[in-house]
């Protein structure tokens, strides 16, 4: 049984029309490039038709691997969320959460992450999996409360400055 892969509607999105521009445009361009390599004659020495061969091989794989992905997923919307005012206090997944550091070198230095999805993380722009450290420490927790995470150089405390949801 594969585990339950949470997303972000942004981020299914992203996947989907990925694997549509892989099945609808990348795999039909390279099958036709191997077919006319194939229609040349002497396969064993034909670049063309080696390297597409290969090039379908990893586009195949991609897809299978997409196809899981999207099979497993459980979209999470939280626009009811921000609308709603429902618990926009709280941390779940979806959620934009500000905080700063109370301990260490960095006290006070202030950091947003948006806690998303596993096939989502992106650390340059502060996306975070909800399966990370940081944000199974944030999860459930309130705006205003101090939530202790372990980091490589040890036990921080961290304080919610602020909640939002996209």
């Amino acid at each position: 049984m594969e585990e339950k892969n949470y997303i972000t509607p942004a981020g299914h999105e992203r996947i989907k029309s990925e694997l549509l521009q892989l099945l609808n445009h990348d795999r039909p361009e390279v099958v036709h490039i191997v077919h006319w390599a194939a229609s040349n004659g002497d396969r064993s020495e034909n670049g063309d038709y080696i390297y597409g061969k290969k090039r379908l091989r990893e586009i195949d794989r991609r897809i299978r691997f997409l196809n899981q992905r999207l099979e497993f997923a459980v979209v999470i919307d939280n626009g009811a969320r921000k609308s709603k005012d429902l618990d926009a206090e709280q941390v779940f997944f979806g959620a934009t959460v500000t905080y700063s550091n109370l301990e260490g070198v960095d006290s006070g230095s202030q950091t947003t992450i948006t806690i998303v999805g596993v096939d989502e993380v992106d650390l340059d722009r502060g996306y975070v999996s909800w399966v990370s450290p940081i944000a199974k420490a944030l999860i459930k927790a309130r705006l205003g409360d101090c939530v202790k995470i372990q980091t490589p150089t040890g036990p921080t405390e961290i304080e919610i400055l602020e909640v939002q949801y996209q």
